[in-house]
């Protein structure tokens, strides 16, 4: 979760003015702050993200709903953050996070919102521009330095009463009591604090073993109900103190983890983004019939008045395309998913979805492959000479233009080949690949580099495609149209496993690709 904390926090005695007691007052966000939620996401707030006006939030502790002490009263907008004031309420809860706020126990805060309006930068990072302010916390943990709490007051103002001024003890041993001041009004008995209903949140040990003895629905509901409740309690984004993460994934069960878990896989497509995927057809068999034309009809000159024209009779073919599973699996004990956090659930499988995304672009990548026709080029990669590279590329461009009317759209190749690309000299030992910088294309250039990053980079007009999927040496002058892609949506299902306490979770989805025209994939060799 996000964590911000609030800088210059007080709990004032007595305000300006004979202001009420019970406030704090501090800064709810720095604005333009990264800091990183459970999922992993970086998140800031731009200035003027959250209201000043509208339903005031409530403060709670720790984020739970069922300890709410008070309610944000005044909110200020600055340059630096929002700043606000709240009161705390006259009740049990709100004494009790008095007395840890002058302990030093509860010394920053934390926001809850639900975004409503964001953008993504060039890192991934999320940056909040409007979102509905829901609650305030006060959280033990600070992020930042500088949270600290001066005075807690006692009671409400008195023109004519002395102010008293509750400072933390250490040498007591009973609990400090907090009461009302009042020069009017006698209470003859105990006071009986206003104290919220609270909704089921966590079962105790004794709860939870009993629960576990009785088995069945009572051990179902127990954990159910929990699981609701921290659901009912979670805004979008919850601003609170350490950036925790647990999984069972090795090294992380029950350890605390700063930082989001480390991904070592860039989960992208680039065959199948560069071409693009097309719905898979709704036919309820494993194969579907996708037309070609094989031979077309014909025209000519007439020779001669009443002369026979020329016909030619267009034939069509039935190409059977097969449609093929890509699927994976993963099986979780019940302890993984009841004793960590539901993000790490969440992990393992957006990690599933990842590799099957891989896979899918994998088997288009191989499909493509498979379905080139030998252009006949070569290209001998010679330092500091490009005309080889050139000849190569008319002459693939060529094939296609040949026998279609139509020219190449893209340049599929390996990323070793990328390289020999990008590092290929003129005689003046300069890129032949323009590289460009500050919208200045550099001058003798084949094509466009705008930095170490295949997307940015042209050859000739050829949309660029650098795939690990493709084989050391690969090389391909592509028209599109003549590559077909097509997958249905994943489908994520689980089964139970009884007998071992576990859960599988199984991602799978369909995929199938079509070459329409073989002559519309080159291949040259790279020598």
């Amino acid at each position: 979760m996000i964590k911000f904390n609030l800088s210059n926090f007080t709990l004032d005695a007595a305000g300006p003015d004979n202001l009420p007691r019970r406030t704090i007052t501090g800064t709810a966000v720095p604005y333009n702050t990264f800091a990183t939620v459970a999922d992993g996401t970086r998140v800031s707030f731009a200035p003027g993200s959250l209201p000043i006006t509208g339903k005031a939030p409530r403060l709670y502790l720790y984020h739970d709903s069922t300890q709410a002490v008070g309610l944000v009263t005044e909110r200020v907008d600055t340059a630096e953050g929002m700043m606000f004031t709240a009161k705390i309420s006259s009740t049990r809860a709100g004494d009790e996070a008095l007395v840890l706020a002058a302990d030093g126990v509860l010394d920053s805060v934390s926001v809850g919102v639900n975004p409503t309006e964001f953008k993504y930068d060039d890192n991934g990072d999320m940056i909040v521009m409007a979102a509905d302010w829901v609650e305030l916390s006060l959280v033990p943990t600070p992020a930042f330095a500088g949270a600290t709490i001066s005075q807690v007051a006692a009671s409400a103002p008195d023109e004519e009463a002395e102010e008293e001024v509750l400072e933390p003890e250490t040498e007591k041993e009973t609990p400090m009591e907090i009461q009302t001041a009042s020069t009017e009004v006698v209470i003859p008995t105990q006071p009986i604090f206003a104290t919220a209903k609270r909704e089921f949140a966590m079962p105790s040990a004794a709860e939870m073993l009993a629960a576990m003895h009785i088995g069945g629905d009572t051990w179902h509901n127990v954990n159910d109900a929990f699981k609701q409740a921290q659901r009912r309690q979670q805004t979008a984004l919850q601003a609170a103190a350490g950036d925790v993460i647990t999984t069972d994934t090795p090294g992380l069960l029950n350890q605390i983890v700063l930082g989001p878990l480390f991904q070592d896989l860039n989960f992208v497509r680039p065959v199948v983004s560069a071409f693009g995927a097309r719905a898979m057809p709704n036919t309820p068999s494993k194969t579907f019939t996708r037309p070609t034309i094989t031979t077309h009809t014909s025209a000519a000159e007439q020779s001669t008045e009443l002369s026979a024209v020329s016909a030619t009779t267009m034939v069509i073919a039935a190409n059977t395309v097969t449609k093929k599973t890509v699927a994976g699996q993963v099986t979780l004990s019940v302890q993984d998913i009841d004793f960590t956090d539901p993000a790490a659930l969440q992990l393992v499988l957006n990690d599933l979805a990842g590799e099957v995304l891989i896979k899918t672009d994998d088997i288009a990548a191989d499909a493509l492959v498979a379905g080139k026709t030998a252009s006949g080029s070569t290209w001998t990669v010679t330092d500091n000479d490009p005309s080889s590279l050139i000849q190569s590329l008319y002459d693939a461009a060529r094939e296609i233009t040949e026998d279609s009317n139509y020219f190449p759209t893209h340049l599929c190749v390996s990323p070793d080949v990328w390289q020999k690309l990008g590092s290929q000299l003129d005689g003046s030992k300069r890129p032949v690949l323009g590289y460009t910088t500050n919208g200045v294309l550099g001058q003798n250039a084949l094509g466009r580099v705008g930095g170490l990053g295949y997307n940015q980079m042209d050859v000739m007009g050829l949309t660029l495609v650098v795939d690990n999927n493709f084989a050391s040496g690969t090389m391909l002058v592509v028209y599109a149209p003549g590559f077909e892609i097509y997958e249905s949506g994943p489908s994520l299902m689980t089964f139970e496993n009884a007998s071992v306490l576990g859960k599988t979770f199984s991602l799978h989805q369909y995929f199938a690709t079509f070459v329409a025209k073989s002559s519309f994939i080159q291949g040259i060799v790279i020598a």
